[in-house]
C-alpha cells in the first residue's frame, strides 16, 4: 500500500477538555448524499477508544508545511503538541479541535464502527467543512511529498 499516495490528516477529538489525536492516511469519502467518509484507526491507538467514548471528532487535513506535526501525532505516546510544534486549536460550537493552518477541516459525527483485522473501520456523518487555500501534504512510499508539476493533458 506504500505505492498508494494518499493525503495526511490529523484525527482530533476533544475528551474532558483536551484534544486527543492521531496522524491518519486510511480516509476515504463514502458518500455524497449523505456526505460520509471513513477513517480505519488501529485498535492499540488510543484515539481508537476516545472515538468509541465521544462519538464526534474532527479530521484536518494537513497542509505541506505541516509534516513535523503528522510525525507528533504518529508516535505511540501523545505529548504536548502545542508547546513542542507551535500547534494551535480551535474549537468548534460543538467543541471539537480544528488544527489552525491546516487546508481542510471536516467535523464529522460516528454514525458506524466495523471490525476489520486489527483495525476498525469509523465512519461518519461530515456535518461541517471549512476549506483554506494552499497545497496538502503527501506521503508515498514512506515518505512525505508534496505535489508536483501538473500531468499534461
Amino acid at each position: 500500500m506504500g505505492c498508494f499516495a494518499t493525503g495526511v490528516t490529523i484525527i482530533t477529538v476533544d475528551l474532558d477538555g483536551e484534544v486527543h489525536g492521531m496522524t491518519a492516511n486510511a480516509l476515504a469519502s463514502v458518500s455524497l448524499y449523505p456526505p460520509l467518509l471513513l477513517v480505519c484507526v488501529d485498535h492499540s491507538a488510543r484515539t481508537h477508544a476516545h472515538l468509541h467514548a465521544r462519538k464526534r471528532f474532527g479530521v484536518n487535513v494537513l497542509a505541506q508545511d505541516q509534516r513535523r506535526i503528522s510525525q507528533h501525532y504518529a508516535r505511540p505516546v501523545e505529548e504536548q503538541v502545542e508547546k513542542e510544534l507551535s500547534a494551535r486549536f480551535d474549537r468548534t460550537a460543538l467543541g471539537t479541535p480544528v488544527l489552525q493552518g491546516a487546508l481542510t477541516y471536516l467535523e464529522c459525527r460516528l454514525q458506524r464502527a466495523h471490525e476489520a483485522g486489527d483495525h476498525t473501520i469509523f465512519i461518519a456523518e461530515v456535518e461541517d467543512v471549512v476549506v483554506r487555500p494552499g497545497e496538502p501534504l503527501l506521503f508515498f512510499r514512506s515518505q512525505y511529498r508534496k505535489i508536483g508539476e501538473k500531468v499534461p493533458d
